[in-house]
């Protein structure tokens, strides 16, 4: 038996389980934990490809456990975050604040459109078209765990600007818009000057906003990929 080529199928299940208990962590009202399991997926994300690639342990097997573990940690549980958010600021709204937070879940339909249009789609090899996932994942994780508690300080503005946002930040998924990989072949500054700007910036970010820093060092990478296609 050989251990090596299930190495980063063991790594990509360790990032389902982790976005598993972040939809927990969302729905009990957890929002740093949600976030931080949320993270904690990112990183398992991120080594299931570096095993594979590193153990040249590449499967058809692989490639579909990954998009469905992408499905749960970076689809479902930012849209738990989303429900649980507009569930609180529906409190005051009676009936109608019932089924507004159903709104929540555009994001996991469009996390997997998005992730079946990324499996057929061959020109995203080395760069992406349309937001990633996890940086989707990681931007809604970062603003629950720091803007929850204001859901009920103004409740109608909240589920407004909530909604809008989100429904902006799924249609980005699945746009013709390209952005940049974060996989570095070179540690130069030639060829990788948008991904050290991005380091900089997001540690910039956290340092300054603290959790909330994530969301804004997503907000960068956007920008800088849309600076990028207009040069």
């Amino acid at each position: 038996m050989n251990i090596r080529k299930h190495i980063p199928n063991t790594i990509t299940c360790m990032s389902l389980l982790s976005g598993c208990v972040a939809c927990i962590m969302a729905l009990q009202g957890n929002m740093l934990w949600a976030a931080i399991w949320i993270i904690l997926a990112a990183v398992f994300d991120f080594c299931d490809g570096f095993a594979a690639r590193l153990l040249k342990a590449y499967s058809p097997m692989g490639k579909e456990l990954d998009s469905l573990s992408d499905m749960v940690s970076f689809g479902v549980a930012p849209g738990m975050i989303v429900f649980w958010m507009l569930s609180q600021a529906g409190l005051s709204l009676g009936e109608a604040g019932r089924y507004i937070p159903y709104l929540g879940f555009v994001i996991p339909v469009f996390s997997g459109l998005r992730l079946a249009k990324f499996n057929i789609d061959e020109r995203q090899t080395t760069s992406f078209i349309g937001m990633p996932v996890p940086a989707h994942a990681l931007f809604w994780a970062s603003v629950g765990c720091s803007l929850a508690p204001l859901s009920q300080a103004n409740s109608v503005l909240f589920i407004v600007v909530t909604v809008v946002v989100a429904f902006i930040t799924s249609l980005l998924l699945v746009s013709e818009i390209p952005m940049f990989s974060l996989k570095i072949k070179s540690y130069g500054w030639k060829g990788n000057e948008r991904r050290y700007i991005l380091l900089i910036g997001g540690v910039a970010f956290i340092a300054l906003f603290g959790m909330l820093g994530i969301a804004g060092t997503i907000l960068l990478y956007i920008l800088l990929s849309i600076f990028n296609k207009r040069q």
